[in-house]
């Protein structure tokens, strides 16, 4: 099968036309990035990132990209007040200017959605009250989501602000997926239960699949591999993920930069009774010092590669463990959908690492698997990398998350989201 032409294509987003631009903003614990997108073609017209937010001692840094140029700023940044003045800032200096951009929306990206939050939303006070409600569940994510959001709305006031969540994709999973075996009693207490992340590039690249294909996303089985310093799988049915990776947090799945993912969950307490770390230790070993870079001392594929080529042992294995893990995910959502239409790799390190997506698929062939290495070494935008003969199509996607957050942000203003939804409680 081959790649549908990007001018045959149908747009579902050209209505979106009338609406200008939507403003994207991802605030983090120290940092902001935005975008202003036009979520009819796609593009970035500007975007930048305001770097060391409230950081004692350390200088801000702020970068601004617009018409192929990039400004570079040094200077304190107290807060998300402040970071976001910044950057509005930088857009009245650089370009271009709001007023002329015709902004229709902000759209915000919020980790945690909870149970709650199946789609996207229009803020208002209470919206806001209930994302903070959900800081228990994501603690290094929701804090900064929620304080972007209030600083926003109180120097954007006049334009709608829409809460785009990364687990809202992954509400359609199954009750046996998202389900842990544990006390059902304390589950219900604590909401503890598999939420799954990176929903909105998943449901991104589950739909242009569909669109370079020319074929209808009903009629696919996908399986999506989010690899970036995060990372994340999932199996899709017919547009409707049936199971992901992570689970209750981030840390759950695929071997990832500097998380973990799946180990016993014994290892705490073993750790917590005989090396006596406590929980915040135990946090930052799995969360920020495992992974890649606890294998092998490096986080940067480019880096790890060059250790792998120079001998180093640490890093062999460091690789060997992170491509282990994505064929078992791969083995394993196979099995779970029965039938696999396309593979399809995306994120830094699955767009541009052409040999992680080789070890990935090797000696797959009785699955139907494979890739051709002239078409996976090559460069470009979205492509097929098997041979003509698998039954499965082995795709580059190359994800757009702040696209896919304007679109649904423009969809949510105007009422035409399907799954825009709150539930009650």
């Amino acid at each position: 099968m081959s790649i549908l032409p990007a001018a045959e294509r149908p747009n579902p987003y050209s209505a979106y036309g009338a609406h200008g631009s939507v403003l994207v903003l991802n605030s983090g614990s120290s940092s902001l990035k935005y975008q202003l997108v036009n979520p009819v073609g796609g593009e970035a017209i500007a975007a930048g990132t305001v770097e060391r937010i409230g950081e004692t001692g350390a200088t801000g840094i702020v970068t601004h990209t617009y018409a192929g140029n990039k400004t570079h700023r040094e200077l304190e940044v107290a807060d998300h007040g402040a970071a976001l003045k910044i950057a509005l800032g930088m857009f009245d200096e650089v370009g271009p200017t709001l007023a002329d951009a015709g902004i229709y929306a902000v759209g915000h990206r919020v980790v945690h959605g909870g149970a709650e939050f199946s789609g996207p939303v229009v803020v208002d006070d209470d919206i806001v009250d209930r994302i903070e409600a959900l800081v228990p569940l994501a603690p290094l994510h929701n804090p900064a989501n929620v304080q972007g959001i209030r600083v926003a709305r109180d120097l954007l006031g006049d334009v709608p602000h829409v809460a785009v969540f990364d687990t809202a994709f992954f509400q359609a999973l199954p009750a046996e997926a998202y389900t842990y075996a544990i006390d059902r009693d304390v589950a219900r207490e604590h909401d503890v239960r598999r939420y799954g992340f990176h929903g909105t590039s998943h449901q991104y690249v589950t739909g242009k699949v569909a669109r370079v294909l020319g074929r209808r996303v009903e009629d696919l089985n996908t399986i999506v591999l989010h690899l970036g310093n995060g990372a994340s799988a999932s199996a899709v049915r017919g547009g409707v993920p049936i199971d992901t990776s992570m689970g209750l947090t981030p840390l759950e799945g695929l071997v990832m930069g500097t998380r973990s993912g799946d180990v016993d969950p014994a290892v705490v307490f073993h750790l917590a009774r005989n090396a006596g770390m406590d929980i915040d230790e135990l946090d930052t070993l799995l969360n920020k010092r495992s992974g890649v870079l606890g294998l092998s001392g490096v986080n940067d594929f480019r880096e790890l590669h060059r250790l792998v080529e120079d001998g180093d042992e640490d890093a062999a294995l460091a690789f060997d463990v992170y491509i282990h893990r994505l064929r078992k995910y791969v083995g394993a959502y196979t099995a779970l959908l029965g039938r696999v239409d396309v593979i399809a790799f995306t994120a830094g390190v699955g767009e541009n690492d052409a040999a992680v997506r080789a070890a990935v698929c090797a000696d797959l062939e009785a699955l139907g698997i494979a890739v051709d290495d002239e078409r996976n070494a090559a460069r470009g935008a979205e492509r097929i990398i098997s041979p003509d003969w698998t039954k499965t199509l082995v795709m580059v996607i190359p994800t757009m998350e702040e696209l896919a957050i304007a679109r649904q942000s423009v969809e949510a203003v105007d009422g035409l989201h399907p799954t825009s939804a709150v539930t009650s409680g």
